[in-house]
């Protein structure tokens, strides 16, 4: 970290204390979440700010804070499966209980669609936007900060590994094989029950003989394979049910409803709100040092664990009010783990390749900065999406910067993500890149104009 930076590190780490330590967890939509945004809000009113806040409905067990149900639905099906063998009509309710779950998963949880979102129970959550703008009020493009204000419901499995937190491969056992196993156990039951909804179908409705022969061959003199293996897969499921009930259970465990026990959010993602308004804070005491014709914003978004909501309405808000127009968003995740500086450069789950041309602003601001990481300054996000991805598509160009571990920790998304964790020393170094790349920015800017995302 640069010497000149301390201040604002010490300060950012200030407020990452406050929200972690006196605000505590900020699921989204909830009481403790407004209250981070009223704190920033009076932050920014501090330096002379004036924030404007964007409220918008969220949903918040629609997505991934909904994982529970699924587990539930699986052990609803292990248990009807039993009742199902004498009575063949359950099949049809189990078969449209599964297609609804996994689509629900795929949608909603996975792609973070908004489809399921009525079948949900509503909150509030909101978005606080502040601006920088020239003396003269004109201005050719924005930097946009970005950060989310929520965090996420406790990840049991993740939370129990803190045991293996100096054997992080038995950590990393731990945690996925749980997971791997919940997901396998419920898909079994889903997928044997829509067999068995066409199975029956088939029966009533053709009568055809090679369905009687599979399920009654023996009864009435008829050899098929078939009959052998409905037979087998019988025998098999007079079992398996209470075993995937097992499995069904640790997907329950997943996401803990008890807000008392949620993430408190120090790394993820204070710390991306507070480098926001640090950087910001950085510009209107030196003024002199703000890009020639350059707006700086800052956009504290709401709900990100809900499945991206905020940054969704604040996209959804602004694309036709000229706000967006060539914008550049440096969207801040969790900026912690000193050994894990990287920019994440694609959401695989959202399908979504995020701006090429800050990907190597950032990784030339590595190398200045002699940055050495165990990522190699870049990565794909493993899982879930980050604010980038609704930036990327409503034209901004974006990236998102992190410094943390990729990999499930202890502390990822449970009670542990506390400030004492981590240190001021590595969000200054933060705090260092983003004015690196601000720079690169502005000369780009002024070299090139704005050429649109980097696909």
């Amino acid at each position: 970290m640069k010497e000149e930076s301390r201040k604002y590190a010490e300060e950012a780490y200030d407020i990452i204390n406050h929200a972690a330590c006196e605000i505590g967890s900020r699921l989204p939509g909830s009481e403790n979440e407004k209250k981070f945004h009223d704190y920033m809000a009076d932050k920014l009113r501090e330096i002379g700010i004036k924030p404007v806040s964007e409220e918008f409905a969220v949903y918040p067990r629609a997505s991934i804070g909904g994982i529970p149900y699924a587990g539930w639905a699986g052990v609803i099906l292990c248990v009807a499966s039993y009742f199902a063998r004498a009575i063949p009509y359950l099949w049809f309710a189990m078969c449209g209980l599964s297609v609804v779950t996994i689509m629900w998963l795929i949608f909603s949880v996975f792609l973070y669609k908004r489809w399921f979102d009525m079948f949900f129970k509503q909150q509030v959550s909101r978005n606080t936007v502040g601006e920088l703008v020239p003396e003269d009020g004109e201005y050719d493009y924005t930097i946009a900060l970005s950060g989310h204000t929520d965090t996420s419901w406790c990840w049991k499995h993740s939370e129990h590994a803190y045991k293996y937190r100096d054997k992080p491969v038995l950590g990393i056992i731990s945690t996925y094989g749980k997971v791997g196993f919940g997901a396998i156990c419920f898909f079994v039951m889903a997928f044997y029950s829509i067999f068995q909804a066409v199975y029956y179908t088939a029966l009533m409705v053709f009568q055809a003989k090679w369905a009687v022969i599979v399920q009654y061959g023996a009864q009435y003199g008829y050899t098929s394979p078939f009959a052998d293996v409905y037979n087998v897969l019988d025998k098999i499921f007079l079992f398996l049910p209470i075993i995937c009930c097992i499995g069904c259970f640790f997907v329950i465990m997943w996401a803990d409803p008890n807000p008392e026990n949620a993430s408190r959010g120090a790394m993820d993602n204070a710390s991306g709100i507070a480098l926001s308004y640090e950087v910001m804070k950085y510009f209107k005491e030196n003024p002199e040092k703000i890009p020639p014709r350059c707006r700086i914003m800052n956009v504290y978004c709401g709900s990100e664990e809900a499945g991206l909501r905020g940054s969704m309405a604040f996209t959804e808000e602004h694309k036709n009010d000229g706000m967006l127009n060539n914008c550049w968003n440096l969207n801040i995740d969790s900026v912690a783990d000193e050994d894990y500086f990287e920019v994440v450069i694609k959401d695989d789950w959202q399908g979504c390749r995020f701006d090429k041309d800050l990907e190597k602003m950032f990784k030339d601001t590595f190398d200045e900065l002699e940055i050495v990481s165990k990522t190699n300054g870049a990565i794909h996000n493993p899982v879930g999406g980050c604010d980038s991805t609704p930036m990327t598509k409503a034209g901004i160009k974006s990236v998102t910067f992190a410094a943390q571990n990729p990999i499930l920790t202890y502390y990822y998304h449970t009670w542990h993500d506390m400030p004492d964790r981590f240190s001021a020393e590595t969000v200054g170094t933060g705090f260092d890149v983003l004015l690196g790349v601000i720079d690169k920015i502005a000369a780009f800017q002024e070299e090139n104009g704005f050429n649109g995302p980097q696909k």
